[in-house]
């Protein structure tokens, strides 16, 4: 974890974008002020700043994430409309990684905000805990409760046969919404 001198500006956020396109995987805003000897709320701006510039980076309940563009992986994605109650968004996001599925976002449609839409970024198990505990730490309320617990979900995988999986282990346990209803 190698700190940087004090950096301003431009400089800052070339350093910062650098940080993020190496690390392969999310890091929180404290972690990247400490890193830039700068407080966090300099990060947020920063970020605003970058996504502004179109950089592909989008806030995870673990941290930032720069979004690679790697043409040789391919990822399959389905977005899929689910329904349950608060204590089984675990559940439900457990089936999806053990799916080796990768649950990219939340949706939901507010009346007066319209489409909502948070990135969760979770793929594995120890992702799915560590959002709930920053869940539950926060004392925050997901986002299907402004709906009564219907939401979307924006699914990625290394092939449509883990999708195809993970929509009938979902569909087995009664999660998904039916098309019928």
């Amino acid at each position: 974890m190698k700190s940087l001198k004090k950096l301003l500006g431009e400089e800052r956020r070339q350093a910062i974008l650098a940080i993020l396109k190496t690390e392969h995987k999310a890091i929180t805003g404290t972690e990247l002020a400490k890193r830039s000897n700068v407080s966090r709320q300099v990060i947020v701006n920063d970020m605003a700043l970058l996504k502004a510039k179109n950089e592909p980076i989008i806030a995870t309940s673990q941290g930032y994430l720069y979004l690679l563009d790697n043409k040789e992986h391919i990822l399959f994605e389905r977005e899929i409309a689910s329904f349950h109650t608060n204590s089984e968004a675990e559940d439900e996001m457990n089936i999806l990684v053990d799916a080796g599925v990768t649950v990219k976002n939340v949706s939901v449609e507010h009346p007066v905000y319209g489409d909502l839409t948070a990135s969760i970024m979770v793929s594995s198990r120890y992702d799915v805990q560590q959002f709930i505990q920053k869940i539950q730490q926060t004392e925050a309320n997901l986002l299907m409760n402004l709906t009564e617990g219907a939401h979307l979900h924006v699914i990625s995988a290394d092939s449509e046969e883990k999708l195809d999986a993970a929509e009938a282990m979902l569909r087995e346990k009664g999660y998904l919404l039916n098309h019928n209803e």
